[in-house]
């Protein structure tokens, strides 16, 4: 399973030839993070001195990027948009079935991550709104660039990303700051035991991702907070629900991706 450790060495800089608002944001993020901004001029040297391992880029139209070599991380909405689609013509959509949205609740998604399925939801919520928590800040980063920035052709996906608010935090201590029955469902979508290398969505950000599970205790927490349900998302090849003594749950065979429900008592 990738880990985070060999990523840690990383500059901000921009696209080729940039225009002046790009440096300007580029050298804004670098102290932000705490990290040195260096022209795109002198990446290259940097590069092949192996003195970072990834470094972010200020696109023209002001997108954020991350990259390294063999790969590179950005926010698109585009499993959100199949998914909807699928709705669309007739398909069936566990995540939305397993949430039962009434349309003004607030939910909180523990594990935000690539924030597809959050915008999905927030779909489905034109009188509430999602909180994303995503503990990794480099993928809580670029997430939150693009769901604060990102403009789409598309209607809905402009009005869901507007009622996401994205929170860089560890799930685990941010459930324990809150009230009991403080919010009305808790989804929570830890990074799959058994890796689905195939799910093109998934793989960029596995150098960055936490890779926390859920314990017993986890749950109970989340329950503690939702005035509703807990709805939790697994794999089949998986331990988790095993683990957590859940035996009633629905997904798809061909995936192999399950959901299940733990309403509140």
């Amino acid at each position: 399973m990738p880990q985070t450790q060999n990523f840690e060495r990383f500059v901000v800089t921009t696209s080729h030839k940039p225009k002046k608002s790009q440096v300007e944001i580029a050298k804004k993020l670098s102290k932000e993070l705490g990290v040195e901004y260096v022209p795109r001029r002198e990446l290259s040297d940097l590069l092949k001195k192996g003195e970072i391992d990834f470094y972010y880029v200020v696109e023209h139209g002001g997108r954020l990027v991350i990259r390294w070599k063999g790969g590179e991380f950005f926010f698109h909405p585009a499993t959100a948009k199949v998914r909807m689609r699928n709705l669309n013509s007739g398909g069936e959509d566990y995540l939305i079935k397993s949430l039962k949205l009434e349309g003004n609740e607030v939910v909180l998604d523990t594990t935000l991550g690539l924030g597809a399925e959050a915008i999905l939801i927030a779909h489905f919520l034109p009188k509430g709104k999602v909180i994303g928590i995503e503990k990794s800040p480099h993928v809580c980063r670029i997430v939150k660039w693009g769901i604060e920035n990102y403009t789409s052709k598309t209607k809905w996906i402009n009005e869901a990303l507007k009622r996401i608010t994205v929170l860089n935090a560890d799930f685990r201590e941010y459930i324990k700051s809150l009230p009991e029955n403080s919010v009305d469902i808790v989804y929570c979508d830890p990074m799959f035991e058994n890796p689905v290398y195939e799910s093109n969505s998934i793989n960029p950000i596995r150098p960055f991702a936490s890779y926390d599970t859920l314990n017993k205790e986890d749950l109970q927490e989340m329950i503690k907070v939702a005035k509703k349900r807990v709805v939790l998302k697994s794999h089949m090849k998986d331990t988790l629900f095993k683990r957590l003594g859940i035996t009633n749950y629905i997904g798809s065979k061909n995936s192999g991706v399950i959901y299940a429900t733990i309403e509140k008592g």
